[in-house]
């Protein structure tokens, strides 16, 4: 019985994760370039489930800045295409967790690992996913899934 329950558990398949270090530098990143800019945005860092890694909230962005980031980043991470790209889809407006606006980028591996999303509030839209795709950048990552 024992044995069957070893061959059963590494059956299981490694997966790429997010982790703290790749999550804070996306967001320590967005943070420095939204400095640059003389913005102040909300940063959420999700893994692909929605449970954040890490965040920030700017001085002075609004209260719902870091509300409207999360819902941007859990649409990038649950769905693994920026949020720029979910109206093509014309999806119903009652879909829940569908952003349209903006702001939300999905975050991948080299290989087309889906890791999760970046939400960014607190801009003009085109430089909220400028501010996410910054960050994804820097710590090596891909912001759109790569051609297989």
């Amino acid at each position: 019985m024992i044995l069957a329950l070893a061959l059963l558990a590494g059956a299981q398949t490694a997966r790429p994760a997010l982790d703290y270090a790749s999550a804070a530098t996306i967001r320590d990143t967005c943070v420095q370039w939204a400095k640059s800019k003389q913005l102040r945005v909300a940063i959420v860092v999700l893994e692909p489930h929605g449970t954040p890694v890490t965040l920030a909230h700017m001085d002075g962005v609004s209260v719902a800045g870091g509300e409207i980031a999360q819902w941007k980043a859990v649409s990038a991470a649950k769905f693994g295409r920026a949020t720029a790209d979910m109206a093509a889809l014309n999806p119903p407006t009652n879909m829940p967790n569908v952003a349209t606006l903006q702001g939300g980028v999905p975050v991948y591996t080299a290989d087309g690992v889906l890791l999760g999303g970046v939400g960014v509030s607190g801009g003009k839209p085109a430089d909220d996913a400028a501010c996410a795709v910054a960050g994804i950048e820097a710590a090596g990552l891909k912001a759109a899934k790569p051609p297989q």
